[in-house]
């Protein structure tokens, strides 16, 4: 009777162990503790990070950073996704990552998924940044890995220690050497694409300064997208056709934008196109305020581990393949934008209320990017109509006031509307982008296998 009772008491510790408690864990050959007894704090802490390593490292503009967001969410995840369900590695699921490319952990011994993760993590920022990342953001990314390994491993016995973060730099590696082959390997280096010759047609873009004269990533659509047929499943059907003739559908896109900036904007119309805006090396670009919003989210929801991985992880592929179905489009249509257009067939005197980023018009990839990031956030958070209460205090960093919401479609319109006030894109830019957003975000969430009712 004594042994039974030693046994249940033993269990019972077991279930109810943490990580701030692991010295009462069995010993390293027992099954590991699930990812969901760890606090997710230190994880959502890197990508809060990651915004300023996104924001301060030379040649990392918009299409960059979701790539490196892309593969620092994927390592994170899988870093700790035996701890969750196996079954639903993003191993064989995603292109690039044959099945058996990522280590699986050794049968029957004991892992902290939590200390797998923070190396993992620390390690793929290092890799994604690398070259071009400062001696300041490695310091501080060392700094983070170091303070998160030293309260992480805090009663935990120091052969359990090694093995997990053995485990997550293994992890790290395999994600990185898939990363190496997807077409933007160190594009950050050459983040223009030069040489590359823009078609010269009425239509079509040309510089909207005198300091940019290419376009930005102009072949960032051949690259490997995460999620099969993506990007090709995804592409809107043609814009409007061009035309300079007065009353003509095209022009009166143009005279749209034309009359919202010059007559119609109202002081929070042009406060939304400035909170939106998110400039490369001044803020973290689109992709990074949509993470940031999501990681707030994760927050407040007191999420652990386990859902903050997994959140994070959905994001990650989203933005990094909305991108690329994105600038697919971008650049098979080169379309001119407004403020081109309008300055030469309309008002020479016109001006934006923002700047207008050196890339094509058709589509706008802040409505594409926030188009599959809202999917995402519906799925962690809202049922299906988007209805979710919240404010949005990423933006308090950059001298902003917070926005409250009440729905995540609110979220994305808004987003996407913010580029019409600041008179940098026709309205059907707007609508075919999120509509590529959306189908970007359905395919993350239903067309690849993720754990379910996540904590």
């Amino acid at each position: 009777m004594k042994r039974i009772l030693f046994i249940f008491l033993t269990a019972l510790i077991f279930v109810s162990c943490r990580d701030d408690d692991e010295g009462t864990l069995p010993a390293p050959n027992a099954t590991s503790p699930a990812t969901r007894n760890y606090d997710g704090n230190f994880l959502r802490d890197y990508f809060y990070l990651n915004c300023d390593v996104s924001q301060t490292t030379p040649g990392f503009f918009p299409t960059q950073v979701a790539r490196a967001y892309g593969y620092i969410g994927v390592a994170a995840y899988e870093s700790v996704v035996h701890g969750i369900d196996p079954s639903k590695s993003l191993d064989g699921q995603l292109q690039g990552f044959a099945q058996g490319s990522i280590p699986k952990p050794l049968p029957n011994v004991h892992y902290n998924w939590a200390l797998a993760c923070n190396v993992a993590t620390a390690d793929m920022m290092r890799r994604m940044f690398e070259i071009k990342i400062t001696p300041e953001n490695t310091t501080l990314i060392n700094d983070m890995e170091a303070e998160n390994t030293a309260y992480l491993s805090v009663g935990v016995a120091q052969e359990v220690v090694d093995r997990s973060i053995n485990y997550g730099l293994s992890v790290a590696e395999a994600v990185y050497a898939v990363s190496v082959s997807d077409g933007a390997h160190q594009s950050q280096l050459d983040p223009f694409q030069l040489p590359f010759d823009m078609q010269e047609d009425d239509y079509c873009w040309v510089p909207t300064d005198d300091l940019t004269l290419q376009p930005l990533s102009p072949f960032w659509g051949d690259n490997r997208s995460m999620i099969p047929g993506v990007v090709d499943a995804a592409q809107p059907p043609a814009h409007i056709s061009f035309s300079t003739q007065p009353g003509s559908e095209f022009y009166q896109q143009a005279m749209d934008v034309y009359e919202q900036v010059e007559t119609q904007n109202t002081d929070v119309e042009r406060s939304i196109a400035e909170y939106w805006a998110d400039d490369p090396f001044q803020t973290c670009t689109p992709a990074g305020h949509t993470f940031n919003i999501v990681t707030q989210l994760l927050e407040e929801s007191n999420a652990t581990l386990e859902k903050t991985a997994v959140g994070l992880a959905m994001m990650s592929v989203a933005e990094s393949d909305a991108f690329i179905a994105c600038w697919k489009s971008k650049y098979d249509y080169v379309l001119i934008r407004p403020v081109t257009y309008i300055q030469e067939f309309i008002d020479p005197d016109f001006e934006t209320v923002i700047g207008t980023p050196p890339f094509p018009a058709y589509i706008s990839g802040h409505s594409a990017e926030i188009g599959a990031g809202i999917k995402v956030m519906i799925h962690l958070f809202a049922q299906a109509n988007g209805d979710y209460t919240f404010t949005d205090l990423s933006q308090l960093r950059y001298g902003f006031a917070a926005r409250e919401y009440d729905n995540f479609y609110e979220l994305a319109e808004e987003c996407a509307l913010s580029r019409y006030y600041g008179g940098i894109h026709y309205e059907m830019d707007n609508v075919k982008g999120m509509d590529v957003g959306y189908t970007v975000g359905d395919a993350v969430v239903n067309d690849l296998h993720w754990p379910q009712n996540t904590q």
